[in-house]
């Protein structure tokens, strides 16, 4: 039985749903730039108090772990299973209901991982291992790496229950606290790590055993500063031993395929960790700080979007409601596309002058910015592949789907694995060396995002496949015009550009501003829709922070 359509409200419904995801992902988005920026500035500490060698690869590798279970809980898995299950209970059975469930899988976790931690601790030298055993030829090397992976071992449950408790804030739509939350690690690492160096060196220990301890130390107040917005929500703080609660069990249920789909980045960077650890030394650093600097785009775009669609898909899918959903998902599909090629196209035209400005200080050599830009041009290829995967992978969560995801994230593994195995063998005449293992990460993400694609058309028919190819295409070209323009910048600056703080700096923000202008223009010239969406969300944001 069909109903009369009713033309002003059906006409008006793209632009509501694309508004209200721009809005969310603008607040979501502040944040999460200054938690990256917050970031680079740790990266920047790391970068000039070690460099690209001993320390910043043992390091740097035993982060791997905690950075991967990081992405599963907070921007990952837990927040794909959770928040569908979460708002379906509190729609369908009441606010105290799902209050029950958030109790109970605090308590699941806590106790879960506490035990996960233990285990780490007595099976660290076998991971360590797995994970760099090229680290074994350098005396010392190894070990250290598993003393840091023991030291930031209390960051998986932390993190773990900080994850929960956002998960809960962004079902009931608050965003802004838990998004600013992460910015709380970065601040730990800096200003614990630097504290306590000295004490290090007092005591004959490594100076880079501060840093581990910052992680601890940052997670913890990353949870901590979203407990008071929690109990404004009506959330009551009790301790409950778990009784392996329904809510609980489907959660567990659905994470198990949704940690395996989430995980292909993480695992194809252990991939590319391990070959990078038998290359030359600081490999393993020129991919690390190069996939960070990838990542701020992504954190800032792609997870900010990513998460505010979240709770909007779930609602639409609770409720049956298939325009609805197939509306949000455009309009995420689009933003991502909008901000993400453009990011792409200036960090790899200027990545030299960009990584210089960033870590080439202290013990970071002009070499070690030229391996690390190169890396990043590699990386950039799949950026804003890398960010739509989080779109795509959560729409299928909040239609309770986690096994497609999961393939999809294991083909993309199977094609990364194979390429870095070939450039490191048969291809290796090419030279590409550890530029070829960045190279291969993309095409695995964007084979992982193509594949997604074509089966979400299969379930739930098209979702204005259009609208997104003509946003793709104006972006793509508006895109080029800026990589041509900042392609003269470079060259007009000549070889010069790199020498000394004050020239980086004025290369890097004249070239943005003409970045951000050429772009601008040409999409209002081309009246590209998602650019007007864009420019409201950025005026909601400024207004919020002149109050």
């Amino acid at each position: 039985m069909s109903t009369p359509p009713k033309a002003r409200p059906d006409a008006q419904a793209p632009d509501a749903a694309g508004r209200a995801v721009a809005r969310d992902a603008g607040k979501v988005g502040a944040a999460t730039l200054l938690s990256r920026v917050l970031g680079l500035a740790r990266d920047q500490v790391m970068a000039a108090m070690f460099g690209a060698g001993f320390a910043s690869d043992a390091f740097n590798t035993a982060f791997r772990v905690p950075n991967l279970l990081r992405d599963l809980f907070a921007e990952g898995a837990m927040s794909a299973s959770f928040i569908p299950t979460f708002t379906e209970y509190e729609q369908k059975r009441g606010a105290a209901e799902a209050w029950a469930l958030g109790r109970q899988l605090m308590a699941t976790l806590l106790v879960t991982l506490t035990s996960l931690c233990v285990l780490g601790a007595l099976f660290a030298p076998q991971l360590m291992h797995l994970l760099a055993a090229g680290f074994a030829e350098q005396p010392g090397k190894l070990e250290l790496t598993e003393t840091l992976f023991r030291i930031m071992l209390p960051f998986l449950p932390l993190v773990a229950l900080a994850a929960a408790a956002m998960g809960m804030l962004n079902a009931r739509g608050v965003f802004g606290v838990p998004a600013l939350a992460p910015a709380l690690l970065n601040v730990g690492m800096i200003v614990f790590g630097l504290a306590l160096v000295p004490v290090c060196a007092r005591f004959g220990v490594p100076p880079v055993v501060a840093m581990a301890v910052g992680v601890v130390l940052g997670a913890a107040l990353q949870l901590a500063v979203q407990l008071p917005s929690l109990r404004a929500q009506g959330f009551e703080f009790r301790f409950e031993w778990p009784t392996w609660h329904p809510g609980v069990r489907r959660v567990a249920l659905l994470m198990i395929p949704a940690t395996i789909g989430l995980a292909a980045t993480n695992v194809n960077i252990f991939v590319s960790n391990n070959l990078a650890s038998r290359m030359q030394e600081g490999a393993v650093t020129w991919l690390y700080c190069a996939f960070r600097l990838m990542q701020l785009p992504i954190g800032v775009f792609g997870i900010a979007l990513a998460t505010v669609s979240m709770p909007a898909l779930s609602r639409a899918a609770v409720n049956a409601d298939m325009p609805a959903l197939k509306r949000t998902l455009s309009a995420a599909v689009r933003l991502v596309l909008l901000l993400t090629i453009p990011a792409a196209v200036y960090l790899a035209v200027m990545a030299r002058p960009v990584i210089a400005l960033l870590f080439q200080h202290g013990r970071f050599t002009a070499a070690a910015t030229d391996q690390t830009a190169a890396a990043l041009v590699m990386y950039c290829v799949g950026l804003p592949c890398f960010a739509a995967v989080g779109i795509f992978s959560r729409t299928f969560y909040a239609l309770g789907d986690t096994k497609t995801p999961m393939r999809s994230s294991l083909t993309s593994v199977a094609i990364n694995v194979v390429l870095n195995l070939a450039l490191v063998g048969p291809l290796a005449p090419l030279g590409l060396g550890h530029r070829g293992l960045a190279l291969a990460s993309s095409a695995a993400a964007l084979a992982n995002v193509t594949q997604l694609a074509f089966l979400l058309r299969g379930r739930i028919g098209g979702f204005e496949g259009r609208r997104i190819a003509a946003t793709l295409a104006r972006v793509a070209v508006a895109s080029a015009l800026v990589g041509g323009a900042l392609a003269g910048i470079l060259a007009l600056a000549g070889p010069g550009v790199t020498r000394g703080h004050l020239a980086l700096t004025g290369t890097v923000v004249v070239s943005a501003a003409v970045a951000l202008t050429l772009f601008w223009g040409t999409l209002r010239l081309a009246r590209v829709e998602e650019l007007s969406l864009f420019e409201d969300a950025a005026g909601s944001v400024l207004r919020r922070f002149r109050r």
